[in-house]
């Protein structure tokens, strides 16, 4: 039996499928097959139909691949047409799964979401089980591909790193950005900032797929410890790394009575705001004496890493792109809309469901991924990673 093949498939109307994988078999304008061995037979068969799974009692002409079936006790040998084999493929469940799950439709409420069909049909493949099991079949194998995807072909300039909560959860959110100012997805991790193991682990697994350790890279990070530990280690020199000042801003303001929050934070803007890094660096020490006596803790916290928070001003980027690269705010947009899909969960069963969901999350806010603010002046901050890596290069040499 040849390639081509018919089926007809009776249902409420009649309908007739035809054509599915090319021509139908017999004479031109011929509605039969031509062989001679038995070909129908009517059986109950699972088709992939309106996003469900419908069980249907439907009437065949086989002339297809051969594949061994069960009638009874016995197995037979006949052959099966390619319009089941592909109208049985359960992936666009998993498809219309997440997508539902994602707009805000809930598990109970799925089947109600899908066009009614007609008399004849038993639906099946809608109850909360089904929904949430093809919705995490989906979401696994997306988690999957998006932390083995290879990062060598991109030339990547920057690399913001911030930790979203998920109730009593943490997932460490990884956001590249190349030399065009594109941003990327590049990494998911449950854990802390503050986990210096964790984080050296995340960033060596970066480095084996491809992300550079070998010159400077711009990193824009939450303040954590542990990560700004993890980047020494496996970076090296070869490190540039610009603290958030959101979150500096957030961490000095909780250590200061309400009645001056407003002041030392306009003080702070300023300061942020300066022309240059060294004026912006005085003011910033000048707050620092000045907290010392009455406020300790706050100073304190502003004095760490205070230089850290100045990095993209001392390298000389100015203008939009400075104030994008200065805060973590480029990840904060992508965690927004994690935790807005996020809201929908109601209890969180273990660090692998929360994984799944944000990457869910993260990977639909990646469709609508627009270039940094201040892109245009990317080569600015292209000239100053290479910079400093001359400049290594001129003290390795002179060593």
């Amino acid at each position: 039996m040849e390639g081509s093949w018919f089926c007809r498939l009776a249902g409420p109307r009649d309908q007739r499928i035809t054509d599915l994988a090319g021509k139908a078999p017999g004479p031109q304008g011929s509605q039969k097959p031509h062989f001679s061995a038995p070909h129908a037979m009517a059986l109950m068969v699972p088709l992939t139909l309106r996003n469900t799974v419908e069980m249907a009692r439907r009437r065949a002409y086989w002339l297809a691949s051969p594949k061994t079936v069960s009638a009874g006790s016995s197995p037979h040998r006949m052959s099966v047409p390619r319009a089941y084999l592909g109208l049985q493929r359960e992936d666009p469940l998993e498809e219309r799964a997440l997508e539902q799950m994602l707009v805000g439709v809930s598990t109970r409420n799925y089947e109600r979401s899908l066009e009614p069909l007609g008399a004849g049909f038993i639906e099946s493949s809608m109850d909360k089980s089904s929904v949430s099991r093809r919705f995490a079949l989906k979401t696994e194998a997306q988690l999957e591909a998006a932390l083995k995807k290879p990062l060598t072909d991109t030339d990547w300039a920057a690399v913001f790193i911030d930790g979203l909560h998920f109730a009593d959860h943490v997932v460490i959110v990884v956001l590249g950005v190349d030399s065009s100012g594109k941003k990327h997805l590049l990494g998911l991790r449950e854990g802390s900032t503050e986990n210096a193991t964790l984080c050296k682990e995340l960033l060596s697994d970066l480095v084996e797929r491809g992300l550079p350790a070998d010159r400077a890279l711009l990193f824009v990070i939450d303040g954590g410890k542990g990560l700004r530990k993890a980047i020494l280690e496996v970076f090296g020199q070869h490190e540039v790394v610009q603290r958030c000042q959101v979150h500096k801003k957030r961490n000095v303001l909780d250590q200061i009575p309400e009645a001056k929050k407003a002041s030392v934070r306009a003080t702070m803007s300023q300061a942020y705001d300066a022309s240059s890094y060294e004026a912006a660096l005085t003011q910033l020490k000048n707050l620092v004496r000045v907290l010392a006596k009455d406020h300790p803790g706050a100073a304190a916290s502003l004095r760490e890493g205070l230089e850290e928070t100045l990095t993209v001003k001392r390298l000389g980027i100015s203008g939009a792109l400075e104030r994008t690269l200065r805060t973590t705010n480029p990840a904060e947009s992508l965690n927004e809309g994690m935790r807005r899909v996020a809201r929908r969960v109601k209890r969180w069963r273990n660090g692998g469901m929360v994984l799944r969901w944000a990457a869910a999350a993260a990977l639909e806010a990646q469709r609508g991924f627009r270039r940094l603010k201040g892109h245009k002046s990317m080569p600015m901050l292209i000239a100053a990673l290479r910079k400093h890596d001359a400049e290594l290069d001129s003290v390795r040499r002179s060593a």
